[in-house]
């Protein structure tokens, strides 16, 4: 009785933290737009206030110039952007590059304290009502600053939540096939998270939010670009969602390096747990509640520990039962977590064979994050995990 139960509690979880959150959602926003349509935001395309393009780099001397470039190229008036770029403990020659462009305003600080330090001393320096955020390594879409601040037209949005788009390739390794899809599958669900309530935090490839609203975050933080968004939120203001304002970046080189990048991610989730535990709070942030604790907190903690835990008890289950027919039902279930682990399996021999199958990478690429999720989650809570980003390498 207490496998059985427990068998039906984690498959519950992964159901609903996989496919059935996004239906209810979808459904919600379609019942939304029948019948209160008039509570859609609205936003107007003629507004055009300063902005601040803030740019954190930490040695990316290989990335500068393209992203300099990029920025000189975005549609929006040149003197209303104010060019910001704070360097932290480079020394691959990150800041002398910077400083052959006059357009920019640089802080340099020799000292490497972490990309949190960073942002709140660079803070200081912003001079306009809009700050938006972008990592030095991605490129942005040439609209995304308009994009950005059409939505900051409306006074109850306080942060603008942009898109990350993988650029992918006909050869595709497992990492950029898993992750593409990951991040269209995410794209879809945070647009319908903003278009019902708000969407649940931001990405830091790119992100904006009204400067008045940024407070200092603790500089240990793994996840700014969570923490600072969700924050705002908290505050009763709107997290918008904009496509349309993007961000492109290669997807990583292989999946031993996405798997860096996703343990640290996984274990800044649980750390944003901790640190948002009143978002957890319906009687004070309402519809936000359920959709952070549906859309993330569930994703961080609890699903990639039901996902292998279902697995050991469903094969507990069916030896209690000594029936490994078909028709048990247990049985058929055991057999076909079998088929897919094997899949993923095969995924893992192709990827370092390097032979390109995108039907097994995907596989693959979903129980290696949720086996990163595992890792990040302990590396957090036995203390091993750094502030400081250990980049990974890009195809």
């Amino acid at each position: 009785m207490i496998l059985t139960t427990l068998f039906w509690g984690l498959l519950l979880i992964l159901v609903y933290t996989y496919v059935g959150y996004g239906i209810i959602l979808w459904l919600l926003v379609k019942l939304k737009k029948l019948f209160f349509n008039k509570s859609i935001l609205s936003f107007s395309s003629d507004y055009e206030p300063d902005v601040c393009l803030f740019v954190t780099a930490f040695n990316e001397k290989d990335y500068i110039r393209q992203k300099v470039e990029n920025s000189f190229q975005l549609d929006y008036p040149k003197d209303k952007i104010q060019y910001l770029w704070i360097t932290d403990g480079s020394d691959d020659g990150t800041p002398d590059v910077l400083q052959q462009y006059n357009e920019l305003e640089i802080h340099h600080q020799p000292e490497r304290r972490g990309k949190m330090h960073a942002m709140n001393r660079g803070m200081k320096f912003v001079k306009a009502p809009i700050v938006i955020f972008s990592d030095s390594n991605t490129i942005l879409g040439k609209d995304s600053i308009r994009e950005i601040v059409a939505k900051f037209s409306n006074p109850e949005v306080g942060c603008i939540a942009g898109e990350k788009r993988i650029v992918e390739h006909k050869a595709e390794a497992a990492a950029g096939a898993g992750e593409g899809l990951y991040w269209k599958m995410e794209s879809w669900i945070k647009h319908n998270d903003s278009e019902l309530n708000s969407a649940v935090g931001a990405v830091g490839e790119l992100f904006a939010i009204r400067t008045e609203l940024f407070e200092d975050v603790e500089i240990d933080t793994l996840l700014d670009d969570f923490i600072i968004s969700l924050r705002i939120a908290q505050k009763g203001y709107k997290i918008a969602y904009t496509p349309n304002a993007y961000a492109e970046e290669t997807a990583s080189l292989n999946v031993q390096e996405e798997l860096k990048r996703k343990i640290r991610i996984a274990a800044g989730g649980i750390q944003t747990i901790f640190r948002l535990k009143s978002l957890l709070n319906p009687f004070k942030n309402g519809i936000l509640t359920w959709q952070y604790f549906s859309h993330k907190v569930l994703r961080w903690a609890f699903a990639p520990l039901s996902l292998f835990i279902l697995f050991i008890v469903n094969l507990l289950l069916v030896a209690q039962q000594q029936n490994w027919t078909f028709g048990n039902f247990y049985a058929l279930f055991f057999y076909v977590q079998c088929i897919c682990y094997c899949v993923a399996l095969m995924g893992w021999y192709f990827e370092n064979r390097k032979i390109r199958l995108k039907a097994f990478f995907v596989p693959y690429y979903f129980v290696m994050i949720n086996y990163a999720s595992v890792r990040g989650i302990l590396r957090y809570l036995i203390g091993k995990q750094t502030v400081n980003w250990e980049k990974s390498k890009r195809a």
